[in-house]
């Protein structure tokens, strides 16, 4: 990780904090830069034009991603009342101070851990057969390359919070896609509800519990077993 916890100087965490400011450059009042050296663009000793606000973003972003892994983990295992600021900070390696001005508080530290984005795909566009097994595929591959997903399904049997964000995220996101395709309006909800669980229930078994049978099935082998299960939900006209 690329900061640690401040020194009592505390220069390179702040300096961190100072390049993900609006208005800031990471220079001082005179113009110098930390180097010393001015931005003159004569100056061949200069630094090249926008290395430092280049480098230095890349530092707030590595300190932001290591704070939503730790609170993620965190929201976890202690679940959203029991955890701290001070025991996530702990766990990303950096001053609480840090994760207080990034996220101003507890709860805004959870809406930036639990913002998920599912990409659920257009179902209109794909041949009717072929909706079930596209939309399992679409999830065993958004589980197996976004750990925000698996971070957010340990915190959502733990915790109302976590399970709220996640309710939440079906209803935003995957809902209406599926109310696009169902033959039967007035049952989309059912539907839709039936497919999460699921959908839900492998990624539980696979990513969270790690129950060996799921773990060994390959990505064809689930698609193969889990589709026609998922089709039929999704445009049988009768149970």
């Amino acid at each position: 990780m690329a900061d640690h916890a401040p020194s009592a100087a505390g220069s390179a965490p702040e300096d961190a904090l100072a390049a993900a400011l609006p208005g800031t450059s990471g220079a001082s009042a005179s113009g110098a830069s930390a180097s010393g050296r001015t931005g003159d663009p004569g100056d061949p000793a200069a630094p090249a034009a926008g290395a430092e606000r280049t480098a230095r973003p890349r530092r707030s972003d590595a300190t932001r991603a290591a704070i939503l892994a730790a609170a993620r983990d965190r929201f976890a295992a202690d679940g959203y009342e029991r955890a701290t600021i001070r025991a996530i900070a702990g766990d990303a390696g950096i001053d609480p101070s840090m994760v207080m001005r990034y996220y101003g508080n507890k709860a805004g530290l959870f809406a930036a851990a639990s913002t998920i984005e599912v990409h659920a795909p257009d179902l209109t566009h794909v041949p009717r057969e072929e909706a079930g097994a596209r939309l399992v595929r679409h999830f065993l591959e958004r589980w197996e390359h976004d750990e925000t997903l698996t971070g957010m399904m340990r915190v959502g049997v733990t915790n109302e919070a976590g399970a709220e964000r996640m309710r939440g995220v079906f209803a935003e996101q995957i809902n209406p896609v599926l109310a696009a395709v169902c033959p039967v309006p007035e049952e989309a909800q059912a539907r839709a509800g039936l497919i999460a669980s699921q959908i839900l229930g492998m990624a539980l078994c696979r990513y969270v519990l790690h129950l060996q049978p799921t773990v060994d099935l390959s990505r064809d082998e689930l698609v193969a077993w889990m589709a026609p299960t998922v089709q039929r939900y999704l445009t049988a006209e009768h149970p």
